[in-house]
């Protein structure tokens, strides 16, 4: 199971998470409580190790600007989180290494989520980034050929049951595990690891990620 840490705003909570399995790490970019500025983005990530995945999140930034944000800060991804265009998406995925493309749950706009050409598709709340936890139901039919991470409102308390009713290839957790806005409680990260970790799987299996997403990995650990 894929684990993303996001709304990461100090190095400590970013070192924090990566000690307790974190696979990847989300800086939001976009106006929020949880905002960071790219300089200090940059100084985070040359801090992080080589193999996880740190990721930018946008909301309806010009292209241009996402590609030069993630190319100056170093950062291996960009998240979509707004309302950006098929084309946008796709100009994006085309000059950095990782796209991921979030949609409301039940958006209509899921079953052409291929289109957009992202390497992970993100279902989450109708209000981005709030936190409120949507009607897992609506997630369950989403389209199977991209691998699905789920976020909006997920806890350590209700991940494994979110997981066990959604079947996603990996959850995105912001403020679930958050002891203020923009702050971590290591507790709460460890147990929501943990948690994650140990949801049973029964009889399915998860879509297998692109190959290409963890390309960069295998390059940077010299295999």
């Amino acid at each position: 199971m894929f684990v993303k840490i996001c709304g990461i705003t100090t190095e400590e909570d970013a070192l924090l998470s990566v000690a307790m399995g974190a696979d990847a790490v989300g800086f939001v970019m976009a106006p929020s409580t949880r905002q960071i500025s790219p300089t200090r983005v940059g100084d985070i990530v040359r801090r992080l190790p080589p193999e996880i995945l740190t990721v930018g999140v946008f909301r309806d930034e010009s292209p241009e600007r996402v590609v030069e944000i993630v190319s100056k800060s170093g950062l291996r991804a960009a998240q979509l989180h707004g309302h950006e265009s098929v084309a946008d998406s796709v100009w994006v995925g085309e000059r950095v290494p990782i796209v991921i493309k979030a949609f409301p749950a039940g958006s209509r706009e899921l079953e052409r989520a291929a289109d957009y050409e992202p390497d992970l598709v993100l279902i989450d709340a109708a209000t981005p980034g709030s936190g409120e936890m949507f009607d897992w139901s609506l997630a369950e039919d989403a389209p199977r050929r991209l691998p699905i991470v789920m976020a909006g409102g997920l806890t350590p308390g209700n991940v494994i049951e979110a997981i066990a009713k959604v079947h996603p290839w990996g959850v995105d957790v912001s403020s679930g595990v958050e002891r203020s806005p923009g702050r971590k409680d290591p507790r709460l990260v460890r147990d929501f690891i943990r948690a994650a970790r140990s949801a049973p799987t029964g009889d399915w299996e998860p879509v297998t990620a692109p190959e290409d997403l963890y390309d960069w990995q295998r390059d940077e650990r010299g295999r």
